[in-house]
């Protein structure tokens, strides 16, 4: 019989017993959703542990990234385009940064409303070391799967996405398989 291992939280596992208790069909398929939520669950606490070092966050680190090797910089609202975030939140993120020495902003000489910014040699520096570190994290998550494993796994998860709500709206229906 298949052990589980992975640790759910608590609300999971009482919402997997409650289930059971009701007799409801797809016990294994919720377990396995929220096997999958905890999973991921974990690799943000552990990403976080790693980042909280530099008095970083996965969004902070994130710009950090894209900054690195963008000497003239970037503008607020391409940071925002890039990062996938809010006007709102890409200027929270940027006024924690300059705050911490990563960054700082350059008006235009010709317009003094456009803003570059750009890394610090403090930002560059930490970007340049923390980004092969965390690379080299995340990628020793999957390091004893094949590529065959990978391949798989990624397939799987890609069937999973396009049951979502949201996988719906974005993916279109791949030639030869029957839609969701």
């Amino acid at each position: 019989m298949y052990r589980h291992m992975i640790s759910l939280e608590q609300k999971y596992d009482s919402l997997l017993q409650e289930a059971e208790r009701r007799s409801q069909p797809g016990i294994a398929n919720l377990r396995l959703c929220f096997e999958l939520l905890a999973l991921t669950a974990a690799i943000d606490r552990d990403c976080a542990v790693r980042l909280a070092p530099y008095n970083l966050s996965e969004g902070k680190f994130v710009v950090l990234f894209l900054l690195h090797g963008q000497p003239q910089g970037l503008s607020p609202h391409e940071l925002a385009d890039r990062a996938g975030v809010t006007r709102p939140t890409i200027t929270g993120l940027l006024d924690g940064l300059e705050r911490g020495g990563f960054l700082a902003r350059h008006s235009g000489l010709q317009d003094r409303r456009k803003v570059s910014i750009r890394l610090s040699e403090k930002g560059d520096a930490t970007a340049r070391s923390l980004f092969a570190e965390h690379t080299r994290w995340i990628g020793s998550l999957f390091e004893g799967f094949s590529a065959e494993e990978r391949s798989q796994f990624s397939a799987l998860l890609q069937r999973v996405w396009r049951s979502t709500d949201a996988g719906k709206m974005e993916s279109p229906a791949i030639a030869g398989e029957p839609a969701p």
